[in-house]
């Protein structure tokens, strides 16, 4: 019986032993997975309370909505957060990017922040969300849209160096943190497994972002925003400066994004709901010396969780000149208009010079050929032309001497043939 009782206990602890080490192992193996949950195997199930004949209560287990690799498989739902100042020039665009997801649009909740705008930017929403949620194919319609407005003091301007000024960055970032937290507090819903904010003015971008950031599994994703220039300033620049990793040296930015980044910009982030859940968000203050887009990034990273860029997943803004553009870009106009000025004088004086200065010597060659043809040269032999060689000079003549000297002339006219006789005496003559 001793030894029916020890075989019998050994067995026991064999087969717990036995059990600890196949949860050992799936720990280890699909503990960082979030593809896989023991939830998902029928004996690991958790008991769900049922609320269905309780009005007015909804039941959501946050262990559904941690954010899926491969989330549009899923059924993932992902909630679009777009903050909207004097932004109406810039909807047409971005709705045309939406409507070319290919993201499943029913998975797709936007919120929209519209705040501090002088145009019609709340118009200009009202109309494309009408366009965009009528359209006759279901598929093409977007899940649940919220629109928000408050304005938060914002006095800076909107223009490139307004925003992007050194001076303006602290007041401008700060206010911008508290727009973003007070937009994401209260858009996020239980059933959201990922958040994306999207800037409205983006140019360019891969109609599968969603699936390309979804897929790398990270906590917090941004793509590498460039935006174009004109020939003149360099055809392209990097545009999100804000994505960046710290290094004691501080150089060779591009080659340090491959790792884990410490700040992040806000043109495109990609993130799990959970991580805004558990108290992450764009400090309003300064946060290791950096606050916002930046800060969320110091933050989240000291939450444990992982921020990740991708170098070679390009995305591209919009070129929006600055201030100094701007002046160039006046003095290349009239610049311009300079040298087609000259241009066309130039071309005024060449056309007269031509005409002014032709080369008429073939022209005169062939004239002298036909008047020398059409005259008499016989006649010009009888003609006789006098010269007068003396050196006297008529100016140094007097009236008196001129009329003496003609009545002279007028004598021998008279008598060209005369002789003087030999005893001629002009007294007695």
């Amino acid at each position: 019986m001793r030894y029916k009782n020890f075989v019998n206990h050994s067995t026991l602890v064999s087969t717990c032993g036995t059990l600890l080490a196949v949860w050992v192992l799936f720990r280890l193996l699909f503990s960082s997975s979030s593809s896989f949950s023991l939830n998902t195997l029928p004996f690991f199930k958790p008991f769900v309370p049922n609320f269905k004949n309780v009005p007015g209560v909804e039941y959501y287990d946050l262990r559904n909505y941690q954010g899926d690799r491969d989330g549009w498989q899923r059924g993932n739902r992902i909630l679009f957060l777009v903050p909207l100042r004097d932004a109406a020039q810039h909807l047409p665009r971005f709705f045309g990017h939406m409507s070319e997801l290919s993201y499943p649009h029913n998975l797709i909740d936007m919120s929209f922040l519209v705040s501090d705008s002088s145009d019609d930017t709340m118009g200009e929403l009202l109309h494309h969300l009408q366009i965009a949620q009528s359209q006759k194919d279901r598929n093409k319609r977007f899940g649940n849209i919220e629109i928000f407005e408050k304005d938060f003091g914002q006095a800076i301007g909107q223009s490139f160096s307004d925003r992007h000024g050194f001076a303006a960055q602290g007041p401008r970032r700060k206010l911008m943190a508290r727009a973003r937290n007070w937009l994401g507090s209260v858009a996020l819903k239980p059933y959201h497994s990922w958040v994306y904010w999207r800037d409205v003015d983006v140019e360019i971008a891969p109609i599968s972002i969603m699936e390309d950031l979804m897929h790398h599994d990270r906590d917090v994703i941004v793509p590498n925003v460039w935006r174009p220039l004109p020939d003149w300033l360099g055809n392209i620049q990097p545009y999100d400066l804000n994505s960046w990793k710290e290094s004691e040296a501080g150089i060779q930015l591009a080659n340090t994004l491959t790792d884990e980044l410490d700040g992040i910009g806000g043109v495109s982030i990609l993130a799990k709901a959970k991580v805004f859940r558990t108290g992450s968000h764009f400090p309003a203050f300064s946060f290791e010396k950096h606050a916002e887009t930046e800060a969320f990034g110091k933050l989240s990273r000291r939450m444990n969780y992982n921020v990740v860029g991708l170098p070679h997943y390009v995305i591209w803004h919009i070129y929006e000149p600055s201030t100094e553009d701007l002046k160039h870009m006046a003095w290349m106009a009239e610049e311009e208009k300079r040298i087609l000025d000259e241009t066309r004088l130039r071309e005024f004086y060449d056309r007269i010079w031509e005409v002014g200065f032709d080369d008429v010597r073939m022209d005169w060659s062939d004239e002298r050929q036909s008047i020398l043809k059409n005259l008499d040269h016989t006649e010009a032999y009888e003609n006789q032309i006098v010269v007068d060689w003396s050196d006297n000079d008529e100016s140094d003549i007097t009236p008196d001497e001129k009329v003496q000297n003609r009545l002279q002339e007028e004598v021998i006219d008279e008598h060209p043939q005369d002789e003087v006789p030999l005893d001629f005496d002009p007294d007695n003559n």
